[in-house]
């Protein structure tokens, strides 16, 4: 399972794929996009420190208000006692992909002279949507409700052979199911 550190507003933060968390409120509009700055990418016993190549694409999902936090004034015996409240602005994010950019991963491909590295890809069934093999868990789910029923029996049974990714096989059944 591949995970990376990003820095948000000053902090660090550990996501993973398909995650949702809070943070301070950001100056991008609900439901765009954005990449915020990858501070190391890990996963399978391996990482690596400031990636140059890598991209996390993150999509704002939400903007609500934090917990209400009170705050006592208060002096003895003159009295003085206020009281005031405050509450966070925060920024829901899903973090929607961790990898390298499209750039970055067409050099790797073309640098390595291995042709096990694509044999998945051209053993890829013609059923299967184009580009099916590069998609990530996230985009399967969104776009398994416009596929057709061999797409998606193609879809499930490459996964099954290849990828076996639990959140690609949910949506994929579901899909299935629903037609």
């Amino acid at each position: 399972m591949s995970y990376a550190i990003i820095s948000l507003g000053g902090k660090q933060y550990r996501v993973r794929e398909g995650e949702r968390l809070l943070v301070d409120r950001l100056a991008v509009e609900e439901g765009k996009t954005f990449h915020p700055d990858v501070l190391m990418l890990g996963g399978d016993g391996t990482f690596e420190l400031a990636p140059k190549s890598a991209k996390v694409t993150a999509r704002v999902v939400g903007s609500p208000l934090g917990q209400k936090i009170r705050i006592g004034k208060y002096k003895p015996k003159s009295g003085y006692k206020r009281h005031t409240g405050f509450r966070a602005k925060l920024s829901q994010i899903e973090i929607e992909s961790i990898g390298a950019s499209k750039a970055g991963a067409k050099k790797e491909a073309a640098g390595t002279k291995e042709p096990a590295a694509k044999a998945p890809k051209q053993e890829a069934p013609d059923k299967l949507p184009r580009g099916y093999a590069d998609f990530t868990v996230v985009e399967i789910s969104e776009k398994a409700g416009r596929w057709s029923p061999e797409q998606v029996e193609a879809a499930l049974e490459y996964e099954r052979a290849h990828a076996n990714r639990k959140g690609a096989l949910a949506a994929l059944e579901a899909k299935k199911e629903n037609d």
